[in-house]
């Protein structure tokens, strides 16, 4: 589809401002205002194989992303009550944003034309943006593996030691 957008390192992000798996909004000029930066996450579905082992691995490196001034948030068009269950199945320790019309995705190009089997379909392309204080993304990849992709983004980032 020729008018998904397509963002790259240097662009200014999108501003958002979304509900979480409670409620508790989250606005990007919030997070940019403090300083901090935001490794934003679109992943397909919660409670998947892959999507598991992504949110997880993010879980389970929180708190070198925190030292380092990192705000994780994983975004899916799954509703508040599923990603609250999948919150507290997983012990994640970060909020996931809900965007059931897909408005997030859209802003990001993450809703994506796939294929699979031969079959096509409009879907979630799992992608990762970070997105510096100021408001640019400093790094960004779509159509990345939910294996890995962690550890990748961590060195990346250079917060491997």
């Amino acid at each position: 589809m020729s008018d998904t957008v397509s963002l790259s390192p240097g662009d200014q992000s999108p501003d958002f401002s979304v509900t979480d798996q409670e409620g508790k909004v989250h606005n990007l000029s919030d997070y940019t205002t403090q300083g901090k930066q935001v490794i934003l996450y679109f992943y397909p579905k919660d409670s998947t194989p892959g999507c598991t082992t992504q949110a997880c691995d993010f879980r389970d490196n929180m708190a070198r992303f925190v030292t380092e001034g990192y705000v994780v948030l994983g975004v899916s068009k799954d509703s508040s009550a599923s990603h609250g269950r999948f919150v507290e199945k997983q012990e994640l320790n970060f909020p996931l944003l809900v965007d059931e019309d897909l408005s997030l995705h859209h802003a990001f190009g993450t809703w994506r034309l796939k294929k699979n089997y031969g079959r096509e379909y409009m879907g979630c392309s799992r992608s990762t943006f970070v997105i510096d204080s100021d408001g640019a993304l400093a790094w960004c990849r779509y159509n990345v593996k939910a294996k890995g992709h962690v550890d990748m983004l961590m060195r990346e980032l250079s917060l491997n030691d």
